[in-house]
C-alpha cells in the first residue's frame, strides 16, 4: 500500500480504473455464465421430459404386461433416434422396482433392482448441468392413463455443454483480459494528457531554485476548466510573489538608509548627552583653578567622559556593541551619571532622589559602558517625561542576588510606542527616538532584564543583572 501511495497520479488513476474494470468484468462475466447455465438446464430438462413421455406413451401396455422384449426392442429403437443420443442409458423398471429392460443389459441385467442406479438420480424438476460431472442421472415415474406402472431411469452425457461452457468462460476471461489491457492503456495515455498540467504545475513548483517560474502560456489548457484556472490562479500567485519580493528588495534598500539614520541619530545622542557634563567641568575647572581638589575632581570627571566617548565610538565600529571586557562598573560611575544630568535637572527644575547602595571602593563586575549608556539614557527619557518641576529618581543596589536598577518618574504612563521599543524587538515604527531601543538591545547583551510598572503615580523602570560572577572588593 505505501508503495502504491508513491506511484504518480498518472499512474494511480489509469490502475484504479483497471481494477474497477476488471470488477465489472467479473460480474458480468459472472452473470453470463448464469443466463448460459439457465439456457442449457432448460434444453436439458425439455430433452429429458420429451424422452419420459415418449417412453412412457409407447411401453406403458409392455409394462403393465411385463413383456420384457418389447419394452427392450422400444428402449433399442428409442436410443437410435437423432438427439436422444445423449441418453447414454435408459432402464424400464415396473411398478415393484424390478428391471424389465435396458439399453445397456450387461450393466444393468433384467430382473436386477433399480434402486441401484437410483441413488444418484434427481427428478426431472431438479435436473441441472452442475458443472463437475458431465453425467447426470434421471429417476421419473411411468405414468400411463393416469397412473403410474413403473419408473425410468435415464443417464444423459452433458459433456459437450460443460465444455460449452468451459469455452465461454475462457473466451469472456480473455476478452475482458484483452478490453482491460486495452482500456488500461488508453486511459493511461488520456489521464497522463489531461494531468500534464498538474505534471508541468509540479515541475514548476518543485524546480523554482528559490524562485518560482510562471506556468507557460501555451501549456494551459483551453476553457474554464478545474486544471486551466488552477494554472491560471498559479501565475497569479507567481506575479504576487514576485512583486513582493520586488517590494521587499525595495523596502530593504529603504530600510538601510533608515539604519544609517538611526546609527547617525544614535550616535549623535550618545555623544552629545555627555558632551553637557564634559563642559560644565571644564567651566568649573576655569572658575576654580585655584582648588586642587575641584580641579581634580573634574579631571577625574573628563577621563571617565572621554573614555566613555572612546567606548561609544568603538561600539559604532563594533556594529554597535559595546566590548564587554571594559573595565567593571563602580559606585563613581553612578556619581559622574548624576553631574551628567544636573543641567537637564536644573534646566526643569526636577526633584532628583538618588540613592546608590553600592559600598564604595566595590566594583561589579559588568562593563561600566554599557551600563552608563543604560541608566543614562533612561534618566534623560526620566526627566523629558515627568516634564517642569516633575520628579526623577534612581536607586541601585548591588547585593548577593546581582545588580537592580530602578529608574522613576512623576510623568504619564508610558506610550504603548515607547513601551514596544523598550520591551520588544517588534520593529521600530516611524518616528521616535533610539534610546529606548539602545537600552534593551545593550540589556539583552550583558543578559539582564527589563520589568516596567505604574505604582502610586509613578513610572518605574528596573533594570536586573542577575549574579553571574560576583562583586569584587577594589585593589587600592
Amino acid at each position: 500500500m505505501r508503495t502504491l501511495g508513491q506511484l504518480p497520479l498518472s499512474i494511480k488513476l489509469p490502475l484504479l480504473a483497471a481494477a474497477m474494470m476488471v470488477l465489472v468484468g467479473a460480474v458480468a462475466s459472472q452473470q453470463v455464465l448464469r443466463a448460459l447455465a439457465r439456457v442449457q438446464d432448460a434444453r436439458v430438462q425439455e430433452l429429458a421430459q420429451m424422452h419420459v413421455e415418449g417412453l412412457s406413451v409407447a411401453l406403458g401396455p409392455f409394462v403393465l404386461r411385463r413383456d420384457n422384449w418389447e419394452v427392450y426392442d422400444t428402449l433399442d429403437r428409442a436410443s437410435k433416434g437423432g438427439e436422444d443420443q445423449r441418453m447414454i442409458l435408459t432402464v424400464v423398471a415396473d411398478d415393484r422396482g424390478r428391471v424389465l429392460a435396458a439399453t445397456d443389459p450387461r450393466r444393468v441385467p433384467m430382473d436386477s433392482e433399480i434402486d441401484d442406479l437410483a441413488q444418484n438420480a434427481v427428478a426431472l424438476e431438479n435436473l441441472t448441468v452442475d458443472g463437475s460431472n458431465p453425467v447426470l442421472r434421471l429417476l421419473t415415474p411411468l405414468v400411463y392413463q393416469g397412473r403410474a406402472v413403473g419408473q425410468i431411469a435415464s443417464e444423459l452425457d452433458v459433456s459437450d455443454l460443460l465444455s460449452e461452457r468451459r469455452g465461454a468462460l475462457m473466451s469472456l476471461i480473455l476478452g475482458n483480459a484483452l478490453a482491460v489491457s486495452f482500456l488500461s492503456l488508453a486511459g493511461f495515455v488520456a489521464i497522463r494528457k489531461m494531468l500534464r498540467p498538474v505534471t508541468t504545475l509540479a515541475r514548476q513548483m518543485t524546480e523554482t531554485q528559490g524562485e518560482p517560474h510562471l506556468f507557460p502560456a501555451a501549456e494551459i489548457p483551453r476553457g474554464d476548466g478545474e486544471l486551466a484556472r488552477l494554472a491560471r490562479t498559479y501565475n497569479a500567485m507567481v506575479d504576487a510573489v514576485a512583486t513582493k519580493a520586488d517590494a521587499e528588495r525595495r523596502l530593504a534598500e529603504r530600510e538601510r538608509f533608515v539604519a544609517l539614520g538611526r546609527l547617525s541619530s544614535s550616535l549623535a545622542h550618545e555623544i552629545n548627552n555627555p558632551l553637557g557634563g564634559l563642559l560644565n567641568a571644564t567651566d568649573t575647572i576655569r572658575s576654580y583653578p585655584d582648588r586642587p581638589e575641584v580641579v581634580r575632581q573634574s579631571a577625574d570627571l573628563l577621563d571617565r567622559g572621554l573614555r566613555h566617548l572612546r567606548d561609544v565610538t568603538r561600539v559604532t565600529l563594533d556594529q554597535n556593541r559595546l566590548d564587554h571586557e571594559d573595565r567593571p562598573l563602580t559606585p563613581e560611575d553612578f556619581e559622574d551619571l548624576k553631574l551628567l544630568i544636573q543641567p537637564e535637572v536644573s534646566r526643569l527644575a526636577l526633584a532628583l532622589d538618588w540613592s546608590v547602595l553600592i559600598p564604595k571602593k566595590t566594583s561589579v563586575d559588568l562593563a561600566a559602558g554599557p551600563v552608563r549608556q543604560i541608566v543614562l539614557n533612561l534618566l534623560l527619557n526620566a526627566c523629558m517625561a515627568s516634564g517642569n518641576g516633575g520628579k526623577v529618581g534612581l536607586t541601585a543596589q548591588n547585593n548577593a542576588c546581582g545588580l537592580s536598577i530602578e529608574v522613576t518618574n512623576s510623568g504619564p504612563e508610558m506610550p504603548e510606542a515607547a513601551l514596544g521599543r523598550l520591551m520588544t524587538d517588534a520593529p521600530l515604527s516611524p518616528g521616535g527616538g533610539v534610546g529606548l531601543r539602545l537600552v534593551r538591545d545593550l540589556t539583552t547583551g550583558l543578559c539582564g532584564r527589563i520589568s516596567y510598572r505604574r505604582i502610586d503615580g509613578l513610572t518605574c523602570v528596573r533594570v536586573t543583572f542577575d549574579r553571574a560572577r560576583g562583586a569584587t572588593d577594589a585593589q587600592e
